[in-house]
């Protein structure tokens, strides 16, 4: 095969090749919109347009994909939210950012609901309780800084995650409250009132 040719045809195969990173947000893309059982071989393989061969060549099992799906959701999360926040140094002003921050993003939100969901999973419960810890542990530091005391902080750290908890069960899996877009920018700015000092 003439040199030209050749090249052609290894560029024409590079865009097929997949990462073991776009086979990780497939899969959470796959979370997201049907589930954590929802995540399968031949599926994903169908919707990434690649062979089954593809996958294997980055994962021995669907465990390990999903392994490495809910690593990088953890490590998105540090990026994306605690990794913005660092920018405030005052803690109020970091608090009501991370409300925003949080109210305004619907992956994350549907990807975690989903995990709730799949609990019983000995993949997803440790990774649940990791991320819930380091939530839950940002959140009292934050409300230390802001003044609070300590089991003061601590109570109101659990207070706002079981208010996002909460929120999630209803909009997501019970389909309630139904809000308008005002009616949840005024939600969250009330939850910000009542929870940040």
């Amino acid at each position: 095969m003439p040199a030209a040719s050749a090249a052609s045809v290894a560029k024409n195969e590079r865009p097929n090749r997949l990462s073991a990173l776009d086979w990780a947000n497939a899969a959470l893309d796959v979370i997201a919109e049907e589930g954590v059982a929802a995540v399968a071989v031949e599926p994903l393989a169908r919707r990434l347009g690649v062979t089954k061969g593809s996958f294997y060549w980055h994962f021995p099992s669907r465990e390990a994909l999903l392994a490495a799906a809910l690593d990088q959701w953890e490590a998105m999360e540090q990026e994306t939210v605690f990794g913005k926040l660092e920018a405030f140094p005052d803690p109020r002003e970091r608090l009501r950012n991370l409300f925003q921050l949080v109210a305004h993003e619907l992956r994350p939100h549907k990807i975690y609901s989903e995990l709730l969901k799949a609990l019983d999973h000995p993949v997803v419960r440790p990774v649940l309780a990791r991320v819930s810890q380091r939530r839950m542990d940002y959140l009292a530091a934050s409300f230390r800084q802001a003044g609070l005391p300590r089991l003061e902080a601590i109570n109101r750290a659990r207070l706002t995650y079981a208010a996002y908890v909460g929120f999630l069960q209803l909009s997501l899996q019970l389909g309630q409250p139904r809000l308008h877009h005002d009616e949840f920018e005024a939600y969250v700015n009330h939850v910000m009132g009542a929870l940040i000092p």
